[in-house]
């Protein structure tokens, strides 16, 4: 069995690549169902951070309109 063997700048290639795979990428929309208020956000965030994220997520997820006081509706895209 033959043995690769990999220079510095290879492995740092490698690693690159894994903590691309690693991340997370997410797109939150929020809009109004009363009025015309709408907004995008978007982050990314590795996997480790998931936790986070949820904690995050329920914040917006109480958000109201400053236009009408109604509960905002999130939309959450992943790209995983």
């Amino acid at each position: 069995m033959e043995i690769e063997r990999y220079s510095e700048s290879d492995k740092k290639a490698v690693s690159s690549s894994d903590q691309k795979d690693d991340m997370i990428q997410v797109r939150a929309i929020i809009s109004c169902p009363t009025c015309d208020y709408r907004k995008k956000f978007k982050n990314q965030f590795p996997r480790s951070q998931l936790e986070l994220f949820v904690v995050s997520a329920k914040v917006f997820d109480f958000m109201t309109c400053s236009r009408c006081g109604d509960l905002l509706k999130l939309d959450l895209e992943f790209n995983v």
